[in-house]
């Protein structure tokens, strides 16, 4: 699967742990050790179903102003929100990272 980053600072928290960014700089270390291998599981996957077998992710489809987004747990407060995009045969072949919101906020 082709992992794409929908703004650098995310790409440069997945490759280098850190990042410049405002909005991410300040995040604990425990929750970007955790950003990394949870991109990872869903860079690993084939089908968007097999991230419903890794229970601490409580993957979900979207709905309402999300529509169209993917969400997986971080923590209980961090979320990882993302658009997948199967072939016709449900491989997933494309993972957009679009952001790490903090949940409910």
């Amino acid at each position: 699967m082709i992992i794409s980053f929908q703004n650098k600072a995310l790409e440069e928290l997945y490759v280098h742990g850190v990042t410049k960014s405002h909005e991410y700089r300040r995040l604990p270390k425990d929750i970007v050790k955790r950003f990394i291998k949870v991109v990872s599981y869903i860079k690993a996957v084939n089908r968007i179903e097999e991230l419903f077998l890794i229970k601490s992710l409580h993957y979900e489809k979207k709905k309402g102003d999300l529509k169209g987004m993917d969400a997986v747990w971080i923590n209980d407060q961090y979320r990882l929100l993302f658009r997948s995009s199967p072939d016709e045969k449900g491989i997933l072949v494309n993972a957009l990272i679009i952001e790490i919101s903090k949940h409910y906020e």
